[in-house]
């Protein structure tokens, strides 16, 4: 093997370990790209998706759905398979697992104990590892339903013509009970750091950290909480074993004796990686999941804050010892505004900070955009949303999202009830929105919109011609920015206002690959 393949080879490794699973082959020695000295940009040939177990409620229904853009240049052939993880551990309603241990890692025990033991293992055994959802042709989203507690945690990857931007997602709908609202999160690439503010381990709360283990080995991951006065005392939040190909959630309230109503939670992987979600559910006011937050940063943007939220509460941390005034405004359709009594924010180091920022939106499109003056101390944040009057509330959480870099999709949208926000908090930039054809029918339609700066905007998202089912929402920028982008999905159900949001993180399906002959002059010196 000469050492230019070899250079080559090691880049697209480098990118395997950024991205989870995410890998390219080098470029056509022939191709025009290198032969005039260029970098090519090419498709991603390999990646993997995550996706937590839905619901602990056998009221829940939940909805997977799975799709892949066409994408100009990936290979003609391919496969995307979402499969049930091998093995699951069902919390109690005590939060102690199936096995009986007391909320530690929530792992099963080898060990049949009694014939209903062996009789549960039997069903999972049955079940894991069977496909769940598989892409038939890139373009148009697939789906698959399922319903109670039963619904599975999913393991899958994608590669040819599949992989480059492949979305999951998966929406549950629980008609009541704790957590009663509608619950949407996207499916995720493995990693080995998360950050999570806006959970909690108040008595009102039932907030589990979901794990989930692709590989054929097991992962180690360390648990650390952070309340308002410092890292919180855990019992067993450190070691958690992931078994190969499984899932475990863990409740937050087994980990720690100390009530907090705000906690930042951090995720570190020890060996191994691992997807990681909090799924949040309140008594009173329904529940969510909360995404991990974009890494830590002097400057975040928490984008699409539901024009009607009849109030947000903001969850800010800083890792280190370093304390923080972080400069609050807001994005509205008319530009960048401070929002009364709460210019600044005091964040103290290596605390949990929470403010309560009321109806911030005011019946306009919002998203905050939060900064550490000169951006030199990290912060992370995200916010819980409320809709509704109370009684009759429900909730969701919005972290600081990544960019739209080069394009995002979101899936199971409908024509009602489906809100896209876009906001530019930088510069003016340009868009185009491309709906695909829906899972039972339709024709894909396309706009582009211009997004002015410091602003936020509701847009009126294209829908398919002829639409049947639901379909995808591919959102792609075209000039300027960056622009940060975020997806509601909403309904009414006795009187209470359902939704989820969801970020739309940059879907990283292209990748530059380094010119051959540069790598090769290099290595001549």
């Amino acid at each position: 093997m000469n050492r230019t393949t070899l250079s080559l080879i090691a880049g697209a490794t480098a990118l395997a370990a950024v991205t989870g699973f995410a890998a390219v082959s080098a470029p056509d020695p022939g191709s025009a790209e290198q032969r005039t000295g260029a970098a090519a940009t090419l498709p991603v040939e390999r990646t993997g998706l995550l996706c937590p177990r839905p619901s602990t409620s056998d009221l829940a229904e939940t909805t997977y759905t799975s799709f892949a853009p066409v994408t100009e240049g990936a290979d003609d052939k391919g496969t995307a398979v979402l499969r049930a993880a091998a093995q699951q551990s069902a919390p109690d309603d005590d939060g102690t697992s199936e096995d009986g241990k007391d909320g530690e890692n929530g792992a099963a025990d080898e060990k049949d104990e009694g014939d209903e033991k062996g009789e549960k293992d039997a069903a999972k055994d049955d079940t894991a590892g069977k496909p769940v959802l598989q892409l038939q042709e890139p373009g148009k989203p697939v789906t698959a339903e399922a319903d109670g507690a039963d619904a599975p945690a999913l393991v899958g990857t994608a590669d040819g013509r599949f992989a480059s931007g492949w979305t999951a997602q998966q929406t549950t709908e629980v008609a009541a009970g704790t957590g009663r609202g509608l619950q949407g999160v996207a499916c995720s690439a493995a990693d080995t750091q998360f950050w999570f503010p806006g959970a909690s381990t108040d008595d009102s709360r039932t907030d589990y950290i979901h794990l989930t283990n692709p590989d054929d080995s097991a992962a180690v991951v360390d648990i650390e909480l952070y309340g308002k006065d410092g890292e919180l005392e855990t019992t067993v939040g450190e070691g958690i074993t992931v078994k190969p190909r499984s899932a475990e959630p863990v409740l937050l309230s087994t980990l720690t004796a100390e009530k907090q109503t705000d906690v930042t939670v951090h995720v570190v992987v020890r060996s191994g990686r691992v997807g990681a979600a909090v799924q949040a559910l309140d008594d009173e006011t329904g529940g969510d999941w909360l995404p991990a937050s974009a890494d830590p940063s002097g400057r975040l943007v928490l984008p699409g804050i539901p024009k009607d939220a009849t109030a947000v509460r903001l969850v800010a941390f800083t890792p280190g010892d370093a304390d923080v005034d972080l400069k609050v405004r807001l994005a509205s359709p008319s530009g960048l505004i401070t929002p009364a009594g709460n210019e600044t924010l005091h964040v103290k180091g290596g605390m949990t900070a929470a403010f309560d920022l009321g109806d911030l939106t005011r019946g306009e499109a919002g998203s905050l955009v939060l900064t550490a003056p000169d951006g030199s101390v990290p912060v992370v944040a995200a916010v819980r949303v409320l809709r509704g009057e109370e009684g009759k509330q429900e909730s969701a959480f919005i972290p600081a999202a990544r960019p739209v870099e080069t394009r995002a999709t979101a899936l199971d949208n409908t024509a009602e009830g489906t809100t896209l926000s876009v906001t530019a908090p930088e510069g003016d930039a340009e868009i185009k929105v491309t709906a695909s054809a829906g899972t039972k029918g339709g024709t894909p339609q396309t706009k582009t919109y211009s997004i002015k700066s410091g602003t936020t905007q509701d847009i009126e998202a294209p829908v398919p011609a002829g639409l049947k089912g639901s379909y995808a929402l591919t959102v792609e920028t075209r000039a300027g920015g960056p622009v940060y982008a975020s997806r509601t999905l909403a309904s009414t159900e006795g009187g209470v206002p359902f939704f989820t949001v969801q970020p739309l993180p940059d879907d990283r399906g292209m990748v530059a690959v380094p010119d051959a002959s540069e790598n090769l002059s290099v290595l001549q010196r």
